[in-house]
């Protein structure tokens, strides 16, 4: 795998145009053809077997006019009754909208200043149009609204299945990266290559779902998730290549030379850490809802395309920025050395000594400071005392998480969006208006080919006597008589716990066969049980997937397990601060929200995926290190320190891009959005802090050389994995010096007897 790596990083590096031609011109064709056949992303909540899906197929069957997508207008006028002439004119003008199939009667309040208009399509909001059809609404009520200075909000599926993006939050994470990239490097350049390469990246993985889209239904939240994620491990992956690249030119070697070996040795971290991402998205294919395949998929495709830019493009960069990606006072330093060691060279050929060896480490020359890391000097304090450190990072990690045992899911709803939003405000205007169970109805559909039409007046009465329910309108009968539908309001919103309870008591208790209950509150009732019931299904898969993958790579079943334990430590804090800052409502003000609401029943499988890869990502570079140092050295807890040390700012770096782009996507309008920026941020802010600077260094303290304990039998049954490029690194897989450099044949020949040994 490296010595393939290394070959491929070289001749990047050696035809630089080349490369960076191909990856222009395959984002200038994914981008224009995602412009001109891409698709809009859409959310189907059809699933087979559910109880609300057999009520939808009936009146699908029976009652196609009210089977479809639906939008809600809601016509306010503050000042006095509205204006019969107004809802009129508006109810005209929804009727010509393309594929309305239904318009109902204007709904009037109490005090007749505010009207409820429902439209009713002829197909699925999967085929609606997605911001075409909601463009085409506002564009029905505008004129008579405005004319007659009433306010207009619009509610229902179709406002509510597309997801705007502005591009706001992208732009926060590009700018801080930038920042960060400045700090780590010192070097405009050197910061530039990480963005461009994930910039790129993400583009063509972008394109690439918009494509998917306009084939089949890709959820309305996969393109932003893609973004989230692609932008946060793009950067990083392209980050830990050129940190490795620039090690290389410090340390005296050609840029051809240094690229081939950084994508040698990084590059196979990184080819594993992407891996790994992908593995836990699939996972999310075990739920059987096309939002969340659809969802996973295109994620990990957007993974795929940062992955395959990070191995060629940042080779490629590198190659042609060449020294520059050095700073200044580091490249005159090379200067320096490089004169200092022909002087010294020229010493020793006249019968001088030349000290070339010391004051090295790990192949690189002398430091230009005798300080050491300050990460290095943190894992030392750590594993001097590894028990005390331990127990009070694993107590931070508990009281963190100690608010899930508190947490309530449920598919949020537009009364938890942001007042910004049209859906939102219509939402409350229903609410204060009609009450805030007519934001939910429920639609109840009768076979009434199995239950008699003389049952449906006793029927409607007993579930009008129904705790927690306001009313039943009186049942409408299909054209060929063989469906009726009764429409039954609760007294509580769709995202009180009091409304699935009501479902679950009316399906018990009330419905007899041959009557089933669909409708916005029901159908996500029981997505959120479904959701529940795999949640440990995916959880196992991932968790197994990812114990594999370490356990093939570092051949340590303790380090394997340690790893999975540890992550789903930081994913639990998480969890513990999603559900205080939203559902305990200790931070819902500072990010626009005006109340507290329940995690989404989206997050918990959603975020896990996410986030267990994610977390992989920064164990398998860390890890390397460490084990990188421990095959040279033998060293169990000298190897931890050093490889803090050695990655410790790479790591820093990365993680605090991480948090910069996840963070900026917290400040979306939508709240689902809201929770997965925050939580995401929060997952990396721990993993990177508590993690990594605290559990593993005293953990691998503790476990000292029982850390890359294997067994016989699973040693001769495992495959052999070159992640650390030690087979990369020996001169017989040295590249050939380019044109205009000079060959470090010699040089090479010189450290060969210097390799160390493998050990497994």
């Amino acid at each position: 795998m490296s010595g393939f790596l290394q070959r491929l990083g070289g001749a990047c590096a050696a035809h630089p145009w080349r490369v960076v031609g191909a990856w222009v011109a395959a984002l200038v064709l994914t981008l224009g053809l995602a412009g001109t056949f891409g698709g809009a992303p859409q959310d189907n909540y059809d699933t087979p077997g559910l109880p609300s899906q057999a009520a939808t197929d009936l009146l699908r069957a029976g009652f196609p006019e009210v089977a479809g997508a639906d939008a809600r207008i809601v016509l306010h006028d503050r000042d006095s009754p509205l204006d019969a002439a107004v809802t009129t004119a508006v109810s005209r003008n929804l009727a010509g909208v393309e594929h309305v199939d239904l318009v109902t009667p204007p709904r009037l309040s109490a005090d007749g200043d505010t009207a409820l208009i429902t439209v009713y399509y002829d197909r699925p909001v999967t085929h609606v149009g997605g911001k075409k059809a909601l463009d085409e609404l506002v564009a029905a009520v505008a004129g008579p609204s405005r004319a007659g200075g009433v306010t207009a909000e619009i509610g229902g599926q179709v406002a509510e299945n597309i997801q705007k993006v502005d591009g706001t939050a992208e732009a926060i994470g590009i700018a801080a990266a930038l920042v960060i990239l400045l700090f780590a490097f010192g070097s405009v350049i050197a910061a530039g290559v990480p963005l461009a390469v994930a910039l790129i990246g993400l583009g063509i993985g972008s394109g690439s779902v918009t494509l998917i889209a306009a084939t089949t239904q890709v959820s309305t939240i996969a393109p932003t998730l893609g973004t989230m994620v692609g932008l946060g491990v793009g950067i990083d992956y392209a980050l830990l290549l050129v940190t490795r690249h620039v090690e290389g030119l410090r340390a005296g070697l050609p840029v051809r030379e240094a690229a081939a070996r950084a994508t040698a040795t990084s590059g196979t971290s990184v080819l594993f850490a992407g891996a790994t991402v992908v593995l836990a998205l699939m996972g999310l294919r075990l739920v059987h809802l096309k939002t969340y395949s659809t969802t996973g998929f295109t994620t990990a495709l957007v993974v795929v395309a940062v992955v395959a830019t990070s191995l060629t493009l940042v080779p490629a960069l590198c190659g042609l920025a060449g020294q520059r990606l050095l700073g200044r006072k580091a490249r005159r330093a090379l200067a320096t050395a490089a004169t200092a060691g022909a002087g010294g060279a020229a010493g020793a050929g006249a019968g001088g000594t030349a000290d070339a060896g010391q004051g090295t480490t790990d192949g690189a020359p002398a430091a230009t400071s005798a300080r050491e890391p300050l990460t290095a000097r943190w894992a030392a304090r750590v594993g001097r005392r590894p028990l005390p450190w331990a127990l009070g990072a694993l107590g931070l990690l508990l009281a963190l998480a100690a608010p899930v045992l508190d947490m309530r899911t449920w598919p949020q709803d537009a009364g938890s969006q942001s007042t910004s939003l049209t859906q939102r405000r219509a939402y409350d205007l229903i609410a204060a208006e009609f009450g805030p169970g007519a934001n939910g109805p429920l639609l109840i559909a009768t076979d009434l080919r199995t239950l008699p039409k003389a049952e449906l007046g006793p029927l409607a009465a007993k579930i009008r006597a129904t705790p927690d329910v306001a009313g039943v309108a009186d049942p409408i009968f299909s054209a060929d008589g063989s469906t009726a539908l009764l429409v039954a309001e609760p007294t509580v919103g769709p995202s009180d716990p009091r409304a699935s309870a009501l479902v679950r008591h009316l399906r018990a208790d009330v419905l007899p066969g041959g009557a089933e209950i669909t409708g916005w509150t029901a159908s996500f009732t029981d997505i959120s049980a479904l959701l529940a019931d795999q949640l440990w299904e995916v959880v196992a898969f991932v968790v197994g997937v990812s114990v594999l993958l370490l356990l093939l790579v570092f051949r340590s079943p303790l380090v394997a397990l340690k790893a999975a334990v540890m992550n789903m430590l930081s994913i639990a804090a998480a969890y513990g601060v999603i559900v205080a800052v939203f559902q305990w409502g200790w931070g819902t003000g500072l990010l626009g929200l005006p109340h507290a609401v329940p995690m989404s029943s989206w997050l918990p499988l959603l975020m896990f995926a996410v986030l267990f890869g994610l977390s992989m990502d920064y164990e398998v570079f860390l890890l390397s290190r460490i084990r990188e140092d421990w095959l040279a050295t033998g060293d169990a807890r000298g190897s931890v320190t050093r490889g803090l040390a050695k990655s410790g700012r790479v790591i820093t770096s990365a993680g605090l891009i991480m948090i910069a782009v996840f963070a900026g996507f917290a400040l979306d309008p939508d709240v689902t959005v809201k929770m997965i920026g925050l939580g995401m941020a929060v997952a990396v802010l721990v993993d990177m802090t508590v993690i990594r600077l605290v559990l593993v260094p005293a953990t691998m303290a503790l476990l000292g050389r029982a850390n890359w304990w294997l067994p016989r039998w699973l040693d001769r049954i495992l495959p052999r994995i070159d992640l650390h490029g030690e087979r990369s690194a020996a001169p017989a897989l040295a590249l050939p010096a380019p044109r205009g450099e000079p060959s470090d044949e010699a040089d090479e020949a010189d450290q060969a007897d210097e390799q160390p040994a493998v050990v497994s």
